[in-house]
Parts: C-alpha cells; sequence; structure tokens
C-alpha cells in the first residue's frame, strides 16, 4: 500500500518521562563515555545528559504516533522496510535528572523519493513548565513504497546541512571500534527495542544482510569524539546535531570519524563531519554539529 499524505499532520498521545540519574548514566555507559560529567553523582552541579540522549526520550513517542489508526497505511511487511534516513535535533537545553519531560511527535511532511516514500516526523520534548527542552526532525525512508498523494514537505523544519565542498581535506580523524555485541547494549542502555537491530531473524525479514548497530548509536559515538576532538567535552555547549544516515554499519567492525570544517562566528560555532564504516561508505554524510558560541574574546573553539 502506498503512504497516504493524508496523515500529514497526526499527532501521537504525549508520553512523560520522570528523568532518573540511572538512565542518563546508562546511556552514557552504552557509548563507553568516562567523563565526570555524565557519569559522578558527586558533582556540585549534578551530572547531564550526553546531546543525543533525547533519542531516548523520543522513541516511545515515535511509537505512539504508529500506533494511531490514521498512520497504518502501510503493510507490516512496508512498515518493517522503514529506515532512519535523516536526523536533525536542536537542544535547548541539557536534560537533567529530577525533569519531567513530555515528548509528542507529529507527521510533518511525507513525499515521494527515488528509493520510496519519505516521512518527516518533528518530535517536541517540554519540561513541566511548558519550556521546549529539544526538538528533533526525523526522516524515514520506507524503501520501495509509494506515495498517495501530491507531495508534502516537511515546513518549517531547519535548512538540511549541505555537503561539504568535494574534495576538502580532512583536518582530523579517529577511528571507533564497533564491538559484536554494541547494538544489544546501546538497546538496553537507551530502551530503544527496535529487532532489526538485536535479532537476526527480524534483520533477515528486512532484506538487512545482518545486525546493523542503530543509526543514533553511530551519530552518538561520532557526537562523543568531535566534542573530544574539538572542545574536550562540554556537552553542555551543543545545541544542535544533524546528518543523514547512509551505509550501514555491522559489527563488530570499525567506524571513522572524520572532521571536514570548523567555523566560528557570534551565533554558534559549526563543525562539520562524516562518519565511514569499515568498508569506506558514508555511515553519516553532511554530519553538523553546532555549539553555543563563548564569548569572542576567549581562547578555544
Amino acid at each position: 500500500m502506498p503512504l497516504s499524505t493524508a496523515v500529514v499532520g497526526t499527532s501521537g498521545e504525549p508520553v512523560t518521562h520522570e528523568m532518573d540519574a540511572r538512565w542518563m548514566m546508562a546511556y552514557a555507559a552504552g557509548l563507553g563515555e568516562t567523563l565526570p560529567c555524565y557519569l559522578d553523582t558527586r558533582r556540585p552541579q549534578g551530572i547531564v545528559a550526553h546531546p543525543l540522549f533525547p533519542v531516548c526520550l523520543e522513541w516511545p513517542a515515535l511509537l505512539a504516533i504508529r500506533r494511531r489508526s490514521g498512520s497504518k497505511s502501510l503493510s507490516p511487511a512496508e512498515a518493517l522496510r522503514g529506515v532512519h534516513a535523516t536526523h536533525d535535533l536542536t537542544i535547548y537545553r541539557g536534560v537533567r535528572p529530577g525533569d519531567r519531560l513530555t515528548s509528542q511527535a507529529t507527521i510533518v511532511g511525507i513525499e515521494r523519493r527515488k528509493p520510496g516514500a519519505y516521512q518527516v516526523t518533528r518530535v517536541e520534548t517540554k519540561d513541566a513548565s511548558g519550556a521546549t527542552v529539544c526538538t528533533t526532525w526525523y526522516g524515514t525512508l520506507y524503501r520501495g513504497v509509494d506515495v498517495e498523494g501530491s507531495n508534502l514537505p516537511a515546513t518549517n523544519a531547519p535548512a538540511a546541512p549541505g555537503p561539504v565542498n568535494p574534495g576538502t581535506p580532512v583536518l582530523s580523524e579517529v577511528a571507533i571500534p564497533v564491538p559484536e555485541l554494541a547494538a544489544h547494549i546501546y538497546t538496553e542502555c537507551s530502551r530503544i527495542w527496535n529487532p532489526i537491530h538485536t535479532d537476526s531473524a527480524v534483520a533477515a525479514r528486512a532484506g538487512l544482510p545482518g545486525l546493523i548497530l542503530h543509526g543514533t548509536a553511530t551519530l552518538a559515538l561520532a557526537v562523543s569524539r568531535v566534542l573530544h576532538l574539538e572542545i574536550g567535552g562540554g556537552p553542555e555547549r551543543v545545541c544542535r546535531v544533524a546528518g543523514s544516515f547512509n551505509a550501514m554499519v555491522r559489527m563488530p567492525s570499525c567506524i571513522s570519524v572524520h572532521i571536514l570544517s570548523r567555523h566560528r562566528s557570534p551565533e554558534g560555532n559549526t563543525v562539520r563531519f562524516e562518519v565511514r564504516n569499515a568498508e569506506g561508505g558514508p555511515a553519516i554524510r553532511n554530519g553538523l554539529m553546532q555549539f553555543r558560541a563563548l564569548h569572542m574574546s576567549s581562547p578555544g573553539f
């Protein structure tokens, strides 16, 4: 069945979480993080969440919208062919223990693309006062699925990061080993359960060559390395993370993060990067991280 553009504007039920240090620490540990800001609950200012931690809150909200009757235009087999294609996260403030956060997903765009139907879902997470903590524009590509109705691109979405000029020299590079059980560990630590990453039979039914690492896990590993390479930590300064997922990451294997450019301005400091899988394919293309700017007279990036 085609994916109908009639579902654009559909919202799922809001999902609320009471934030605790255990979940935040588990997510950081699942990525191999050892920085005290993620793990040391003795810190006077408390611990902070990893910049990609919002994906943990957003997953139940994404499942909630899939359960809505208006979004069931796909057969189970077609739904299984959906892959996480793009991710664009804006962070207004970091997640902290004790927060009461509510996430709600809304389908905001559907359009035909050569590989299949592309759907954009906006997930907004707000605190108990109603203030927005973060917003994610989550792009899903349903491979080989047609679209019913005229294209309805997402409106008001941030401009997608364009490609860095071809031939741009790599400024720095770091390799990251991906162990055989990386997806199982990430699933349990993030509380994100999608069986194509941990159940080989389901992965085979989806047409995959084997288990693959979650796109958000690949992105989170890259974010950690970019933070380390560029500012030595400081997750609170991250205000935007974006990129598109292309090549699969198998396990066990090794990925590499390439820093392609950096730009400093009063509005925010921006790093462009890409991630390559073990075969040299683009696991993440058009990667972008934006940091809240230090005072321009301050040293460092």
